[in-house]
Parts: structure tokens; sequence; C-alpha cells
């Protein structure tokens, strides 16, 4: 059995050559090709002198290059980091210079964007583009730069550094709700337990056909990877266009499991599904927010042979709980319970259990727990605390997550999510950081106050909104929109601006009343 991601190809190379894992656009790949592909990777990526524990950062979209650039990494002994492609060019520097990001795998037009902030990268070293061998000339940073074809004949004969399922595997980077994006640091081993406790739920086996429309930066995104690689089924990968994309490539495909985010299930739940799609579907997963009721009932009719799984996950212990699609009609808004190989407690701030139907934090302990942020003591230290309630005699204290949501159980042991301790922004299953909107906002010089909020919102679970006193009269909310679009990734755009000549409400503590705001606009999407 596998003890380290990447080992889960090469298994499923030996046991099943032949059988496809890969479907990008026209070109299907099968194990042993992608076993290939990754062990080619590794080399070259130790050819460039990549070194145990090193970053590997891969900035693309969903194509056989990035599966190859993310196990290749693992297989090196390295460390691989998923950039969201959606993320701008400061963004996507910000990360490479937070996890000393050693070689940068990507696309021709997006090292051009990043060009004139390489220079600010000091410890990465290699640039590789999978689609041209060089920049444009001249440029200016200091890397070497090679395309795919150089980096798969590289070989200097370097073997892998020696690593255990305890190491680290990948950085995956989450908003907080203040402040940068966080990297979260995952083992092999928490992968890897994932991986298996999903794929055991889901019931996945070698005929599934998975399709891959998520984010790979997401873990929720990164898991059709893993969770196919387990069972020996294939991924089908998909950059998100238009829902009835989504629709076409499942019946096209004969998909039989799909992955998505409510704002995306509303979405879909308003086409009319082939005959294909709705017998080839065998289950249909949410998480990332609550899928509204009337879209999960449209789902319901229009795909009745697929089991619908709505699941809540932390990205710092991977996935949390699943509602087996028997229970919905029973518990419809329940997150449901732990899935396998986890525990999942409630429990009051002084860390006692909560008794049934009372509030409390949700705790996740066990093997999907991960190391905690990247260089940052002080928010691990905040987030990855001692379990409640364990053995005194134990020496070492273990460690879980404490989510900093707010969740009840019931007497048989059910979940229900009750809401978020911080002003983190849930929307179309993106966390957004209100501090690092407000920060854009700020840096058009059209704000003396800015405050960004999460307002309910029938489609998006939470709409951004920022509420701002100008600096000037003639404030112009559309150019302020338009700033937001060139800084920010589509999902961090405010959808709404609201202007107030007077200050932004302040709580006792002197900061300003974001609860107070959001109570004010809480209706604002009401139809």
């Amino acid at each position: 059995m596998a003890r380290l991601l990447h080992e889960l190809i090469l298994e499923q190379a030996e046991r099943c050559p032949d059988a496809t894992v890969i479907v990008h656009r026209q070109t299907f790949l099968d194990y042993a090709g992608l076993a290939h592909l990754t062990q080619t990777t590794a080399h070259g990526l130790l050819a460039l002198g990549l070194n145990r524990a090193e970053r590997v950062a891969v900035y693309l979209p969903k194509r056989l290059e990035t599966v190859a650039a993310l196990f290749g990494a693992a297989l090196a002994g390295g460390v691989f980091v998923p950039v969201n492609p959606l993320l701008k060019p400061e963004q996507v520097a910000y990360i490479l210079r937070d996890c000393n990001v050693r070689i940068l795998i990507t696309a021709r037009d997006r090292a051009a964007s990043l060009e004139p902030l390489l220079v600010d990268c000091p410890d990465l070293h290699s640039l590789v583009l999978v689609d041209e061998a060089s920049l444009p000339t001249p440029h200016s940073h200091h890397l070497q730069t090679l395309g795919w074809p150089a980096l798969l004949a590289a070989d200097d004969g370097r073997s892998p550094a020696a690593i255990i399922d305890v190491d680290m595997a990948a950085i995956l980077y989450t908003s907080g709700s203040t402040g940068k994006p966080k990297g979260v640091v995952l083992s092999h081993r928490n992968m890897l337990a994932g991986a298996h406790s999903v794929a055991k739920y889901l019931g996945n086996h070698a005929d599934d056909r998975l399709l891959a429309v998520l984010p790979f930066s997401f873990d929720y995104g990164l898991s059709q990877l893993t969770t196919a690689f387990v069972a020996g089924a294939r991924a089908v990968l998909m950059d998100y266009l238009l829902p009835r994309d989504v629709v076409n490539t499942v019946a096209r495909e004969g998909i039989t499991g799909l992955a998505a985010v409510p704002p995306m299930w509303v979405q879909l739940a308003q086409l009319e599904w082939p005959q294909a799609a709705v017998d080839s579907l065998r289950y249909i997963t949410n998480s990332g927010g609550a899928m509204p009721h009337a879209t999960l009932n449209a789902l319901r009719r229009s795909l009745p042979k697929t089991a619908p799984f709505l699941m809540y996950g932390l990205t710092e212990a991977f996935r949390s709980t699943y509602l087996p699609p028997v229970e919905i009609d029973r518990r419809p808004d329940s997150m449901g319970k732990a899935i396998p190989n986890a525990e999942i407690l409630v429990v009051r701030e002084d860390g006692t259990p909560c008794a049934p139907e009372e509030p409390g934090e949700l705790v996740h302990r066990g093997a999907l727990v991960g190391l905690g942020y990247w260089n940052d003591p002080v928010k691990t230290a905040e987030r990855y605390r001692p379990t409640p309630g364990q053995n005194p005699g134990l020496p070492i204290p273990e460690l879980a997550v404490w989510s900093g949501d707010t969740v009840r159980m019931d007497e048989e042991g059910f979940l229900y999510f009750i809401g978020r301790k911080d002003d983190m922004i849930k929307t179309s299953g993106y966390r957004v950081s209100p501090t690092e909107v407000e920060e854009v906002i700020y840096g058009s010089n059209q704000a003396a106050e800015a405050a960004a909020l999460g307002i309910p919102h029938p489609a998006l679970g939470q709409a951004v909104v920022a509420v701002i006193k100008p600096l000037r009269e003639d404030f112009n909310e559309n150019e302020l929109i338009a700033y937001c679009k060139q800084h920010l990734p589509n999902f961090m755009v405010p959808l709404q601006i609201i202007a107030r000549s007077s200050d932004l409400p302040r709580n006792p503590n002197g900061k300003i009343d974001r609860k107070r705001l959001v109570e004010e606009l809480s209706g604002l999407f009401e139809s």
C-alpha cells in the first residue's frame, strides 16, 4: 500500500498499466504513461538542483503537465505548491516569496505577466515554461529558463531524496480573515489518509470517471485526482467555462462522479441534463458552503439515479464530515458526521464537550490534521491546538484543528452549521480575506475607510460587498470596481460598493463594527 502520495500512480501503473487515468481534451494518458511522465519530470527537477523539501510552484490551468509537475515534485522529494490560475501577478508573487519557491512551472503568457515581479523573488532560481523555451527578450529577472521538453530530457543521475510519510508533500494557500493568504502544509500521510477516506465513503472504483472541474489549488479540487488514483479510476480535466459545457462533458465522457461548489450547482440545476448524463452520473458532491434546498431538490429531480453527498471540509484538515445520501430527506440541513478515520468534536471555549444541541466550536482530530501554516507560528498556534479531553497521561499533546466554525450536534451525532467566529467571507466556494480586499480598495486612493463584508446571497452563499467612506465627493463606484478587477481575481471583486458620507461604525475596541454592518445589509440580496 502506498506510503507516499506519488506512489499511488506508480502502484496503479504496475496493477493496471493500460487503464486510462487522465483525459484532457483529445488526449488520453494511461497509468503507465503517467508514471513515466511523473518520473521524467522528477528527474528533470532534480537536474535543476531541487533539494529535499524545496518548493515547486505550479501556476497553470488543468493540463497533463500540471498533473505531472505536482506529483513529479513529490517524487523528487520536493513540495508542490499549486497556485490558483485565477490569481493576479501580485498575489502569485506573494506566494512565491512567502514559501521560498525554488522552481516555477507555468506558461509563457503567465510568465510574461509575472516578469516585473520575479526580480523580487530571490529564492526562485528556475522557470519552466510548458509551451515555450524562453521568455521574450530582453528580460530583467535572474532565472534560468527552459521549456518543458528540455526539463523532461534533463537527468543528471541524482536520486530522489529519501522521505517518509510525515514529510511535507504540498502547501495549499487559503485566505485568512486578516492579512495575506496562509500556506497550509500537508504531509504525504495527510493527503493519503484523505484520499482513502473520501474514496471509501464515495465507493470509488476502477470504472469511475471523475470530472476535475475545480482548481487544483483547492484541496477539494486536488481530491478529484487523488481519489481517482486510489481507485485506479480516470480523471477528466476541465477548466470551467459555462454550465452547459459541464453537462455536455458529463454526457460525452460518461462521468460517474462530479464535485462542485454551491454557485456552480445553482447554475447546473437550471439546465436540462441529457439522458446520457442521467444514466452515467453515479454521485455528485458539494462542499465550500451549503447547497440551497431548492438547488438540491432540482438536481435530484433531474438526476434521479444520482446519489448526492453533502460535505464540509477545512483546508487545514482536508475533509471533515459528509452526510450519507440516505439521510438527506430526514435531515437536509445537516453537515453529517465525521468522515472515516477522523473524529469531530463540538466544544465550549474551555474545551469541554457541548451537550446535544448546544452550539460550540467544531474541532477536527485525526490523521488528516495538517502540519500548520508555513512560516507562521502565531497563526498556527491559534488554529492547531491540543485536542480537548485527551488523556492527561500523554506527555506529548496531540494537536487538532480548531475550525473557528460554530456548529451543534444532535442526539444522534449529526452536525449542523451555525456560523463562523471570524470575519472570513465564503463566496463561490472560495474563502476570501476581507483585509486583502480592503488593501486593494485603499490602494486605489478612493477610500478613507473601507470594510469588506460577506453578505448572504442566494446563489453565491455570501457576496463580497464593500462599504466605504469616499475620499472625494465625485466618487464613482464603477471606477473603483474596475480598479479592483485589475488587482483581484474575479471571485474577490466586490459585487457592490456602498458609499457612506459618515464614518463607518466602530465597536468598543475602536475597530470597524463588521457585525453591525453585516446585520444592516443582511437583506440586500433578498428577492
